[in-house]
């Protein structure tokens, strides 16, 4: 199996059904350091990464936008002294997505 840090997102339309817990389940794995979290009803994945200061906090969520841009796929970002706090799900479809997953073991990567 490809690891996901090295698959692209695909267009994701509405209409298509979020990941099931067993799906869910099956990817988180590949992610470990990512919570599944629900708010307002909404599955989501949720890490918080660590930093020295605000500068390299910064400069790390600036790689997740640059990187959110290239795949079309945007997270929430909130970026605090010494801390990215970056959540993804799809919301076109209120929910996860396997972009979702893909998309954090991107951050993971950009991260190490």
């Amino acid at each position: 199996m490809e690891a996901l840090s090295h698959q692209k997102c695909v267009a994701c339309r509405g209409g298509e059904p979020t990941l099931t817990d067993a799906e869910i389940a099956e990817l988180h794995p590949q992610i470990p350091e990512w919570r599944v979290e629900e708010v307002d009803g909404m599955k989501r994945l949720e890490r918080v990464f660590k930093f020295r200061n605000f500068v390299q906090a910064l400069e790390f969520a600036n790689k997740i936008g640059a990187l959110a841009e290239e795949e079309n796929h945007h997270p929430l970002l909130v970026v605090e002294w010494g801390r990215v706090t970056v959540n993804w799900w799809t919301h076109k479809i209120g929910g996860l997505h396997k972009n979702d997953f893909i998309m954090a073991a991107k951050a993971d990567e950009l991260a190490a």
